[in-house]
């Protein structure tokens, strides 16, 4: 019998070839092509009075060099808004190569095409552009302000104001026993995959037909803004995603101006041409995301329970918005989490800023979200002096509740519904693996050696499996293989892996004879792109579903093969039987070789399908309604998102003294429904926890008062090593299958990283509540530097704090002059 796939532990079939250095990345494809470098603003407000490039033009190796004057017709207008929304009253989008003004250090301005990238270098550094300097907008405070624009046509650089609400949030918090005010900041971070973004076009001249290698999480979007602007048949542009080096995010923006002015280059060179960012490039030019200041108000009552939420926010979405306002709509729906505030209001104003465009990054929005809905739990059980868990527990939306209406909108523009769930059970899953009724005593047993350790807890749910729709195609070989082409594109998740999982199981054969490719419109013209943790949910589905309609129809045709009836077959191991007659079979192999009528023998095989063989003679070859060949196309589109849940607990050991922070455990409780392959969840949420890591304890984007980013790179943006993340994470899982797909599936891919800020954040604030005065963690990330700025600010306040440090201080200095 064939071993049934789904729900187990397979070993990634992508890893060896990209463990042995096999990789096909768009930088290790193109050896004959030009190279392209870019001029990029060094002011952050600017407007461009004069661009001189007559220093470039006789430069030996240099082939062309473009700037916005040099562009026509679509070329020439701004770059796409993807996503229109009615509240993005002002939205604004760059040019492919600034027009008239530059809005943020690193936008592009010129494009020059060379032999390779070191005389393309050499020739941008040759051109001179004169500026007016015009005062930057830098960080939110500045654009709340507006007492400079970012754009003279945007009044007070809102970009967009939204509210949502059900029921009457400040009457209710009015009415309520008890209440509190909290304000919160997050601070900016970015993807910063391992590989940067990268393109390659090559243009055809004789057929009139561009194909496009670009490093993106959406080939098709892509292919449709390449098509667009340059005037193309979309069936004449191709795009391929090679091997991709990690996106986060930063990769689903489309179409970056490379991805443009490269094909652009090609056509009109009638040489391929080659763009590969390099570091810096893609801290000043690529997305950021994250930065926000929040203002929380909440009334509850003698347990906890909420009895209204009103959130107002300020959303910094950078220079441009052409990812519209997904960023922002999510934090202000996926705030809610587990809970059921009753009385909800959020509001937030979407700004400009002279700084990097802000898009969806690992989380896109979450974080924010669970962070200040976190922090307000936190805030309830102090005040009210309760378990922090018991307080989540009393506001948990119940089993029996769903599917649950938040009666808001989605980022999909669908209803926020949780389709399925048990928070209860996640919680109870949560506590016995951290430990939590017993962790009082192992704080007890640290005191008493002068550690001081602190516990944190987070939940958060996540909104999975967008639409509008994903697709997949597979064919069966005459050889037996099975071959599946789906068009959201790989940036690491095991797509190759899983999917072949779900093929195997509906389709009876056996895992190694499937083939999965993705993100190429050749393959799979129509497609959305890998986001918001989609892919499992959408092309898993699709693909289950045209595995289904294979099978259909590799078992019709057999039946008549087999003399047989189609009720009493399967198929087995790659043949399809008679049941309870195993004697009685055909390979899939020969069914597929049956499925397309031949005229003509090419091989022995093709031999068993030609016109004296098969067939009956009163009946056309091809019957009406069907196709030649053992193939099948299907698409799944859903009504609305599915809803993934979660809970993560930290311990942490905080230094006295330095503050530096230690993490001593990391346990991780996630529902992304049925599981496909608990071995690449689990990978997932590895992964995510440790850019939440990131996040929370070392990264942010420093922009001084001009709008120059002080750390862009790697020696000064600080990530965590490999030994600050945390070894052994502990997870647990439940599976509430979802009922909006035929597989029971949610998302897992950006589990990790959602309640990074809110859980340190917890968890650090519980490790100083042994200084006395309650000190209080209302910004992130957070580093020890900053956290022991943060006590001392603290103990100014509080003299008794000071007094009890300083005698911390003359024992431990005692201690040192006599040890014993």
């Amino acid at each position: 019998m064939t071993t049934r796939m789904f729900g187990e532990r397979i070993a990634r079939v992508e890893d060896d070839r990209f463990l042995r250095g096999a990789g096909r990345y768009v930088d290790d494809l193109g050896a004959d092509a030009l190279h392209a470098a870019v001029l990029r603003s060094p002011h952050a407000h600017a407007r461009i009075v004069d661009i001189d490039v007559s220093a470039v033009l006789d430069v030996d190796g240099v082939h062309a060099v473009f700037t916005y004057d040099d562009l026509q017709g679509p070329m020439a207008e701004p770059l796409p808004l993807l996503i229109p929304h009615p509240a993005l009253t002002h939205g604004r989008t760059q040019y492919a190569l600034a027009k008239d003004e530059v809005n943020h250090v690193g936008e592009a301005i010129a494009f020059v095409v060379a032999d390779d990238r070191y005389v393309a270098e050499d020739a941008v550094d040759k051109i001179v552009v004169t500026y007016e300097f015009l005062p930057p907008v830098v960080g939110l405070a500045a654009a709340r302000a507006a007492e400079r624009l970012v754009h003279d046509d945007v009044p007070g650089n809102v970009a967009a104001r939204l509210e949502q609400h059900v029921g009457d949030a400040p009457a209710a918090i009015a009415a309520a026993p008890h209440r509190l005010s909290l304000d919160l900041d997050i601070e900016r971070s970015a993807s910063t995959p391992m590989e940067g973004r990268g393109t390659l076009a090559r243009w055809d001249t004789d057929s009139g037909r561009m194909q496009v290698w670009t490093s993106t999480q959406t080939s098709t979007g892509v292919r449709a803004a390449v098509a667009a602007k340059l005037g193309l048949d979309l069936g004449h542009v191709d795009v391929i995603t090679p091997d991709v080096g990690g996106g986060f995010g930063v990769k689903i923006v489309h179409p970056w101006p490379e991805e443009l002015l490269v094909p652009l280059a090609a056509r009109a060179l009638g040489q391929p041409v080659k763009f590969i960012e390099d570091r810096r490039e893609h801290f000043i030019s690529s997305a950021h995301e994250r930065a926000q200041v929040q203002h929380v108000e909440v009334g509850f009552d003698d347990d906890g329970r909420l009895l209204g939420l009103d959130v107002a926010f300020w959303h910094d979405n950078g220079a441009y918005t052409p990812y519209g306002l997904i960023v922002p709509i999510i934090t202000s729906t996926q705030l809610l989490g587990p809970y059921k505030p009753h009385n909800y209001r959020v509001t937030f104003e979407s700004l400009y800023t002279n700084t990097v465009i802000v898009t969806p990054y690992r989380g896109a929005g979450r974080p924010q979200g669970v962070y200040a809905m976190e922090r307000t739990m936190d805030a309830i059980a102090a005040y009210l002096g309760k378990d922090r868990a018991d307080v989540r527990a009393v506001n948990f939306i119940q089993p029996d509740e769903f599917p649950f209406d938040h009666h808001l909108t989605f980022q999909d523009g669908r209803p926020l519904v949780y389709d399925s769930g048990d928070y209860p059970q996640l919680l109870d899953k949560l506590k016995a693996l951290i430990g939590w009724d017993d962790f009082e005593t192992v704080r007890a047993e640290a005191a008493a050696q002068g550690r001081r350790l602190g516990l944190g807890l987070a939940c958060y749910v996540e909104g999975t499996g967008v639409g509008p729709y994903e697709g997949a195609h597979i064919h069966v070989e005459t050889s037996g293989k099975v071959k599946v082409a789906t068009g959201l594109t790989t940036q690491g998740q095991g797509h190759q892996t899983a999917f072949a999982q779900i093929v195997a199981d509906e389709l009876g054969v056996p895992f190694e004879s499937v083939e999965v490719v993705t993100g190429d419109t050749r393959r799979m013209p129509y497609a959305v792109g890998t986001f918001a943790s989609r892919a499992a949910v959408m092309s898993g589905s699709a693909i289950h579903l045209a595995a289904r309609k294979v099978k259909e129809k590799a078992l019709r045709i057999a039946a008549d093969a087999l003399e047989a009836s189609v009720d009493d077959l399967e198929i087995v191991d790659g043949s399809v039987r008679v049941k309870g007659a195993p004697d009685s079979s055909i390979a899939l192999g020969t069914v597929a070789v049956l499925s397309n009528p031949l005229r003509y023998a090419f091989d022995e095989a093709s031999g068993a399908a030609t016109q004296f063989s098969v067939g009956d003679p009163g009946k056309p070859p091809v019957a009406e309604g069907e196709e030649p060949g053992l193939e099948g196309k299907d698409f799944y589109s859903p009504e609305r998102s599915t809803f993934a849940a979660g809970m993560h607990a930290v311990i942490v050991e905080i230094d006295p003294d330095t503050a530096e922070i230690e993490i001593l455990r990391y346990a991780v409780v996630h529902d992304c429904g049925n599981l496909i392959n608990p071995m690449i969840v689990q990978g997932q949420i590895h992964g995510g926890v440790a850019q939440g890591v990131g996040g929370a304890l070392y990264e942010r984007m420093e922009y001084d008062e001009n709008g120059q980013l002080l750390n862009a790179s790697f020696m000064d943006f600080l990530m965590p090593y490999v030994t600050e993340v945390p070894d052994g994470i502990e997870i647990d899982h439940l599976e509430t299958p979802s009922p909006l797909n035929p597989l029971g599936l949610k998302g897992a891919g950006e589990a990790g990283v959602i309640p990074s800020a809110a859980v340190f954040a917890s968890a650090i604030e519980d490790a100083e509540r042994l200084d006395p005065g309650n000190l209080a963690v209302t910004a992130m990330p957070i580093s020890p530097s900053q956290l022991f700025d943060l006590r001392e600010h603290h103990r100014r306040g509080h003299p008794v704090v000071e007094e009890a440090r300083q005698r911390r201080l003359e024992t431990s200095a005692q201690h040192r002059k006599d040890p014993s």
